[in-house]
């Protein structure tokens, strides 16, 4: 089937090159058109529901608030000029119809307005809603960070809208950077392994036309479901590294028919029924680790899991149909343009001593290699995963330095909140609903880890629960002054906010701790309770994450296993092949824990260490299992070739060694230059993406394709052919 569809290739070869180039100026238009980028956000957890809550029944939309520090180093608070910098910028806001409510410390009570106020009185902070989720405030959010500039002050901004800015300006520009330095990190490789420029342009060109193409689908896809803007990313990380791969298998392979005297036409066809049966096989591998990434419903990994399925399919689609009827264009002149004589075989040498040392002593090469890998990967066991926060950007962002300010000076501002919510039936100040919220106030704060309690109920220490259903009784003109500025945030028409502050940090097992304890507390009666806040949505997304994580791997794992014993007819090679994988991303997991969490070699490669963030380990693992299946068929099918051949298992695995030992760590250096490209990130995520994928396959390219696979093939013997007949 597959040399029939290379025949057929060869001699349709104009209208393959032809659409081919159609698709890029398709993709090349919705390029330019773009797409609507998303808030990463975990849908149907009661953190989630108790966000809702707050965007629809709560006069300002808590996900848009700009928390604006204005500072001077010479200039205190009380400074006239001061006073008057401050007032010109907020009016500025004001008057901008985006803005829903601003609020400054000049406008509050004495009693309010010192915590919007430094100890130092060199820093003021004034707080800002807009009218608009994140994902519609994101559109003009630019202008409106403009207009606070201008001024003698020091401006810095924090908020989930900034972080979001700041998020999406480093991703872009690490996208660019690292498609700045992967793709001439690529073509020396290329030139390395092929020697000609023609044969190393190719597979380059291959990957540039599949990321195209995927990252055009994935704009089209955003039209319609949330896409982040790590897709983009994932999708240029993920495509580069695959497509220039299986079109390195496809001209490796074509240049070896060419050399043993082959047509043209002849040699396309057997290139199709060797490399481009295993490319598809290994599509299907690849695809299926991202596919994975479907199971987590209601997050953004589903919209990932898409891009990366996308980005592989038309990568194996260009592998099949474009570099095909590239190479039938070509014929011998895929070797112009040479720039060093480069072997095209790849028989004696290294791979033949590497092969015959392995065939010798089986043992001796697997105990050590398995020490090895469990060794790297023994780190994993310390996994502590947290949120992403701006604490993950470089510290040039201001976010990041906004937020440092508030941890210095505003420290009851920058506190850690878990967020209680209780909605009622009806409006939620009546006598009876002040009196049960007074009551579950109180009960939040004798929890152990509870410092202070925020809401309508605690306003004054001096009031019991009779004093507040009176006090929220009162006629609007005869509350207090400033009591309608701190309930505009602490109630709405049915809900009631408390505000559960805490000096326990974000991630720790101190601070999940206590969301279950709020959680676990009875709410008012007549009153539904949702408990929402920072720490609460990070405890939300991992237990979803560890959910769903067992129904991602089992797909992952069975439909593996299926596909590898459609490609090998045997029983024992999937399953040993799933073993392999587990012990390469296990040790790449390991690393990562030693390197990102536990610090080794921080300075080097620019971040602070701290816990990982939790989506890492779920892409890491699904994308990895692909890539390293990658290798695991190229390897397997071209023994199960040699096998077909001789019948003998020794002579098999030596042979399929040799012949792909050095295709495969060429195509690992290429991989790794792609990653390691993306290593230079900002982003601590896309960083730690890049180094735990290049460690991945580096490893898996070295240590296991190369030394524990064969060596247990070959202990393995003809067991490794086996199968029933009715399933073989």
């Amino acid at each position: 089937m597959f040399e029939a569809w290379g025949h057929i290739i060869h001699r349709r070869r104009r209208l393959v090159l032809a659409i081919s180039g159609a698709v890029l100026v398709a993709s090349v238009v919705v390029l330019f058109t773009g797409g609507r980028i998303t808030v990463p956000v975990v849908h149907g957890t009661e953190s989630e529901r108790g966000v809702a809550w707050m965007r629809d029944d709560m006069r300002e939309p808590p996900g848009a608030r700009l928390t604006v520090v204005f500072s001077h180093r010479t200039l205190e608070v009380d400074a006239p000029e001061f006073r008057d910098a401050v007032e010109r910028i907020t009016n500025r806001l004001r008057r901008d119809p985006h803005v829903a409510f601003v609020r400054t410390p000049f406008e509050l009570p004495a009693l309010m307005a010192g915590a919007f106020v430094s100890p130092d009185r060199h820093h003021v902070v004034v707080m800002a809603t807009v009218r608009h989720d994140l994902g519609t405030a994101r559109a003009y959010y630019d202008s409106l960070r403009r207009s606070l500039d201008g001024g003698t002050l020091e401006v810095h901004v924090s908020g989930p809208l900034q972080f979001m800015h700041d998020l999406d300006r480093s991703l872009a520009r690490d996208l660019q950077r690292g498609e700045f330095i992967s793709i001439p990190l690529a073509l020396i490789v290329l030139l390395l392994v092929f020697g000609s420029l023609v044969a190393a342009a190719v597979p380059v060109g291959v990957g540039g036309l599949a990321v195209a193409g995927a990252v055009a689908g994935v704009l089209l896809l955003s039209r319609g479901i949330d896409v982040t803007q790590y897709c983009l990313n994932v999708v240029t990380l993920v495509g580069t590294s695959v497509a220039i791969d299986y079109s390195l298998f496809m001209v490796s392979r074509f240049r070896d028919e060419l050399a043993d005297g082959r047509d043209v036409e002849t040699a396309v066809a057997r290139t199709m029924a060797t490399a481009g049966r295993a490319v598809l096989f290994s599509g299907l591998a690849v695809g299926i680790g991202l596919a994975g990434l479907l199971f987590y419903r209601g997050t953004h990994l589903q919209a990932l899991g898409l891009a990366g399925t996308l980005v592989v399919t038309l990568a194996v689609i260009y592998a099949m149909t474009f570099v095909p009827a590239l190479l039938s264009a070509l014929g011998p002149r895929i070797d112009a343009l040479r720039v060093r004589r480069a072997s095209v075989r790849a028989d004696g040498g290294l791979w033949r001593r590497v092969a015959t040392a392995v065939m010798r002593r089986p043992l001796l090469v697997l105990l050590p290699s398995l020490a090895f890998t469990i060794v790297l990967a023994v780190p994993f066991v310390r996994l502590r995963m947290v949120m992403a926060s701006a604490d993950m950007l470089p510290r040039a962002a201001e976010s990041r330095r906004a937020n440092d300010l508030l941890r210095e000076h505003f420290p009851r501002l920058a506190a850690n909140r878990v967020v209680a919510l209780a909605r009622f039936p009806g409006s939620p100040l009546t006598p009876d609903h002040v009196r049960e919220s007074f009551g579950y106030s109180r009960r939040l704060a004798s929890l152990p880890g509870v410092e202070r309690v925020d809401s309508p109920v605690d306003l004054d220490d001096s009031l019991d629960a009779e004093g507040y259903a009176q006090l929220h009784a009162l006629p609007a003109d005869a509350r207090p002054p400033g009591m309608d500025d701190v309930m505009r945030e602490l109630a709405g028409s049915h809900t009631v906010l408390f505000a559960v502050s805490t000096s326990h940090a974000n991630g720790t097992d101190a601070v999940r701790a206590l969301v279950d304890r709020v959680r676990a507390v009875p709410g008012p009666r007549g009153a539904e309770i949702a408990v929402t806040g920072v720490a609460a949505i990070d405890l939300d997304n991992l237990r979803t994450f560890r959910r769903l994580t067992p129904y991602a791997i089992g797909f992952i794992l069975c439909a593996t296993l299926v596909i590898l014993f459609a490609l090998l007819r045997s029983v024992l090679l999937p399953l040993k092949a799933v073993a392999m994988n587990f012990l390469s991303i296990g040790a790449s997991f390991g690393a990562l824990v030693w390197v990102f969490q536990d610090g080794h070699l921080a300075h080097w490669l620019r971040f602070e260490p701290g816990p990982i963030e939790p989506t890492l380990p779920v892409v890491l693992f699904c994308a990895v299992f692909g890539l390293s299946m990658d290798y695991e068929v190229l390897m397997l099918s071209r023994m199960k070739e040699e096998f077909d051949r001789t019948g003998d298992n020794t002579q098999a695995v030596a042979d399929g060694l040799e012949r792909t030992g050095r295709l495969i760590t060429s195509a690992a250096a290429i991989m790794v230059a792609v990653f390691v490209a993306f290593a230079m990130a900002d982003v601590v995520f896309l960083k730690a993406m890049g180094i735990g994928m290049a460690i991945a396959v580096t490893l898996d390219a070295t240590i296991v394709r190369v030394l524990i696979v064969p060596a247990t093939m070959r202990l393995l013997g003809r067991w490794n052919w086996w199968a029933p007949g009715r399933a073989r």
